[in-house]
């Protein structure tokens, strides 16, 4: 599997680095964190509205630039090396992505609105109890459990009446728009997604949560019958579980991409710590122990990398072999590669800010110097869109798949191998 970058993919990479580096320093994440609970309106007026990239995965019939999931890889891994305080993960990675999969007109209009960057939104799901890994059954797909949807939708004359409640919403208190998975009350006991124009929405509460990572804000959405037109429904059925679905898994990569980002970062930080501080007369990066410990974040970082590519490059190659549509779940390899890459992002990015926070010494933990930043992000992100746990599961259940019918292992394509085998070797 070739994964060398285009021409125009390296150039999506480093000017979303220089501009990141330049707009979301450590100084002014620390200023959103204090002052603005987490959201940094004027990087975030800079990247959605001027710079366009909003619009990166949107089709060009909503007048996005219809890319691939490659390119934003690489944009949500530098996102992920500066924890960038705007709500695109929420937006483009969640809500756009769950918009693409509905055919409504309402659902279209919304699309345009985010590519142009005139509104925020997000999918309305508790990332970190929402994941699921089962196969296939009358209650969930891989990557989403319909049993975790908590609101439920009663027809009335003039539209639909939303009640329940939503634990943890990814910027849930400051986003425009929020997609709501709910149960539709009738006899089949239908699964639809729902539109929240969040101005002026009468018994809709966002009450903002204190939590660990600050620079990715959480809130709890009350719904107590909040009233909605018929058109607000965009989805229903199979189309909504395909489009929260195939959402899940393409927001556990995007994260992952994050992850990666971030662990590079922490290797970042250390090495420049580490060639600054002097013990005994010399910089502490010159000691055979420190060199040792960097490189192991190295190693974790580059198979982090070559997995998370990996799994970009098949996602890609899958949606331009015109993936079946009405399929609600997407196909097998696809997600195994997810998994790997969500799986081996989970624990570099721990390893890595565990390591910075170490080599950093006594002054590791403080809240002067970064790594605790990224230490918090990395615990958070850990538990979201998939487990560590989650994901060798589900490797295990679907590649490992020892059928009632023979008892030899289902051979794994050479072109995913290289993705799997890494993790799959920890734990067999």
């Amino acid at each position: 599997m070739n994964l060398a970058l285009s021409e125009e993919q390296t150039m999506i990479r480093d000017s979303a680095a220089d501009v990141l580096a330049e707009r979301s320093a450590s100084a002014a994440v620390r200023q959103s964190i204090e002052h603005t609970a987490g959201r940094d309106e004027t990087l975030w007026h800079t990247l959605a509205g001027e710079l366009g990239w909003c619009a990166l995965t949107v089709p060009e019939a909503a007048g996005g630039a219809d890319l691939g999931a490659m390119e934003l890889v690489l944009l949500m891994e530098q996102m992920g090396r500066r924890l960038a305080c705007v709500p695109y993960f929420s937006t483009v990675c969640l809500a756009a992505t769950a918009l693409a999969q509905c055919e409504s007109t309402a659902a279209r209009a919304w699309l345009s609105r985010i590519a142009s960057g005139e509104v925020s939104a997000t999918l309305a799901l508790d990332a970190a109890a929402g994941f699921d890994t089962r196969k296939a059954s009358a209650y969930a797909v891989p990557g989403f459990d319909t049993r975790s949807v908590t609101v439920y939708a009663e027809e009335t004359a003039y539209g639909y009446r939303l009640s329940g409640t939503l634990a943890q919403v990814i910027d849930g208190a400051s986003v425009d728009l929020v997609l709501v998975p709910a149960w539709i009350a009738n006899e089949s006991q239908t699964i639809a997604l729902f539109e929240l124009n969040c101005a002026d929405l009468a018994g809709l509460s966002r009450t903002p949560l204190t939590t660990l990572d600050a620079t990715r804000p959480l809130a709890r959405i009350e719904l107590n019958a909040v009233d909605v037109p018929r058109d607000a429904l965009l989805a229903c059925g199979g189309e909504a579980q395909r489009a929260v679905a195939r959402t899940v898994w393409f927001a556990a990569l995007a994260l992952a991409a994050e992850q990666l980002g971030g662990a590079q970062q922490c290797l970042d930080l250390t090495l420049a710590y580490t060639a600054e501080r002097v013990q005994f007369g010399r910089a502490i990066a010159s000691f055979q122990a420190i060199k040792h410990r960097c490189a192991q974040m190295m190693v974790e970082i580059e198979a982090t990398r070559s997995a998370v590519l990996g799994a970009a490059q098949a996602w890609d190659q899958a949606r331009n072999e015109a993936w079946d549509q009405a399929a609600v779940s997407l196909p097998p390899l696809v997600l195994t590669d997810i998994a790997a890459a969500k799986a081996t992002a989970n624990d570099a990015f721990r390893f890595c800010a565990q390591e910075a926070i170490q080599l950093h010494g006594g002054v590791g933990f403080t809240w002067e110097y970064d790594p605790q930043l990224y230490f918090k992000r990395a615990q958070a992100c850990s538990a979201q869109f998939g487990t560590t746990a989650q994901m060798l599961s589900f490797i295990a259940e679907h590649v490992i798949d020892r059928s009632e019918a023979s008892s030899v292992t289902r051979p794994l394509p050479l072109a995913h191998a290289d993705h799997v085998q890494a993790v799959l070797a920890g734990v067999l």
